[in-house]
């Protein structure tokens, strides 16, 4: 059996994805053979691998950070909100149906923990170490009977547990020692200690309440560390404002040409793998806003309606908000659009939806000579392909099935002027077709703007994955980690009242 360790956190984003993935940087270029693992991830950010099972996204950039490929058994469950509701399950990378919150949490979610613990041994069997990462908070007392992704994954598979804190939200400590004495005894046992996240300032100021929290708890700090831009990685549950933050420092480079390209991306409702936009951040001169008003599409050099996983929810928002029209305008003028996925089901002529929404047929806006019928099997491929002369690789999560009934071929979609389609995820994140794309909105937008020779979003996500890495080697007990991972929490760990409820 190998080493493992669970990444809890006292709050939702309080950092456990960039640490899991710290620690397995960290991890690998101490040549240690490692995998992410994440019983039960919460996202509409989701990534197809290879052997065509759909995972969180936060799990194949884990991934990613070990140099390892992707595969379902680091995320054998997926929940993605089709509503306040309801979510579509996905066990080992496929779909098996829709189930309310009570439905899942009554009685489902208990019956996985067999598949969960089976996935999680297999990957121990396999690699010298797993970096669990836990959802939420361990805490969450009226979950804890159900729960196999924080303590119950522990308990079960007894792991040592490291929980995260993030100081720049204020009430650290009292979230440290909150977590810590709502768990009940043999839980609290897993609980070896502490970290801290995004600090900023003289740590030799927080020392004394890290030794007050030590006195109080008999748990350490396993390291402090400082808050620094651009660290996430690809976003469960959260929406950034910009998302240049996620893929590079916030000092950006300036244009290479003589102007800037703004994009406006469309904040749909169930908006689902809005890391699509990342690419064009990455760029340098690009800059990228989410907007919900038509006045801030008029000064936009390329409109962005992304993934969704609400389909005709999302149709009806854009008509609410006068965005629909706001876009068919852009068209008319020849202004650049882009649609992925469900943003391209969006601009097609009509929508047959029996599966998703269940409304049946429903007129698009009509720009793209595109017909779709909602199919209850979901496509979940890596299609690879030409376009503007480059190669493209992308990915493919829909239940939409699009007939293109004209318009010029794009990727599996089409185009038609400056309007463009594509059920393709991840197509910009191709270097040198992002280029050729941005040099056509440019030209259609009429903007001195020219793409960066050398940018390549692939280097940039492995120097962001190196950065966290260098984070957990130079702010962490690195020592005390790898005995933790390795040997369990410590024996003798006490007792911190009153101790889950009865």
């Amino acid at each position: 059996m190998s080493g493992g360790l669970l990444v809890a956190g006292t709050t939702s984003d309080a950092g456990k994805s960039v640490v899991t993935a710290g620690i397995c940087r960290w991890l690998v270029r101490q040549g240690v053979k490692v995998a992410p693992f994440k019983a039960q991830n919460m996202s509409l950010n989701s990534f197809v691998t290879r052997e065509g099972a759909e995972i969180g996204r936060a799990q194949a950039m884990q991934a990613q950070a070990c140099r390892v490929e992707p595969t379902a058994l680091m995320n054998p469950v997926l929940l993605k909100p089709g509503g306040e509701q309801s979510s579509q399950v996905v066990l080992l990378g496929k779909p098996v149906g829709e189930m309310s919150a009570r439905g899942y949490h009554g009685g489902r979610r208990q019956k996985l923990l067999g598949t969960v613990l089976e996935c999680l041994a297999e990957l121990r069997g396999t690699y010298d170490a797993v970096i669990c990462e836990g959802a939420g908070s361990p805490a969450e007392i009226n979950l804890r009977r159900t729960d196999l992704v924080n303590m119950g994954l522990a308990r079960n598979a007894r792991l040592p547990v490291l929980v995260v804190g993030d100081i720049d939200r204020g009430g650290v400590f009292a979230s440290f020692f909150g977590t810590v004495a709502l768990l009940s005894p043999e839980d609290q046992e897993l609980v070896a200690g502490f970290l801290v996240n995004k600090f900023r300032g003289d740590v030799s100021l927080l020392e004394p309440g890290l030794d007050m929290l030590r006195g109080l708890t008999g748990r350490p700090t396993y390291g402090v560390l400082p808050f620094r831009h651009g660290l996430g990685i690809d976003e469960e549950d959260g929406l950034r404002v910009s998302l240049r933050g996620t893929v590079r420092e916030s000092v950006v480079a300036p244009p290479v040409g003589e102007d800037v390209l703004r994009v406006a991306v469309c904040a749909v409702p169930l908006m689902s793998n809005f890391t699509d936009v990342d690419a064009l951040a990455a760029e340098p001169g690009v800059v990228v806003r989410f907007v919900d008003r038509p006045e801030e599409l008029a000064d936009a050099d390329l409109v962005v309606i992304p993934g969704t996983r609400g389909t005709v929810r999302a149709l009806e928002w854009l008509h609410e908000r006068g965005l629909a029209d706001a876009v068919r305008r852009r068209a008319a003028e020849g202004r650049p659009i882009l649609g992925v996925c469900g943003g391209f089901q969006v601009l097609g002529e009509h929508i047959e939806d029996e599966v998703e929404s269940r409304r049946g047929q429903v007129e698009g806006l009509g720009l793209l000579p595109v017909r779709v019928r909602f199919a209850r099997e979901k496509t979940l491929t890596r299609p690879v392909g030409v376009a503007l002369g480059e190669r493209v690789e992308g990915y493919e999560i829909h239940h939409g099935v699009a007939s293109v009934e004209g318009g010029e071929p794009f990727l599996d979609g089409c185009r038609v002027g400056q309007t463009w389609g594509t059920h393709w995820h991840g197509s910009l994140e191709s270097d040198g077709f992002r280029r050729a794309f941005l040099r056509e909105v440019a030209a259609a937008a009429g903007r001195r703007f020219v793409p960066a020779p050398d940018t390549s979003f692939g280097a940039l996500r492995e120097e962001q994955l190196d950065r966290l890495g260098d984070l957990i080697e130079q702010h962490a007990d690195t020592d005390a980690l790898w005995r933790l991972i390795e040997s369990g929490a410590p024996s003798g760990l006490p007792f911190v009242p009153p101790g889950a409820p009865a």
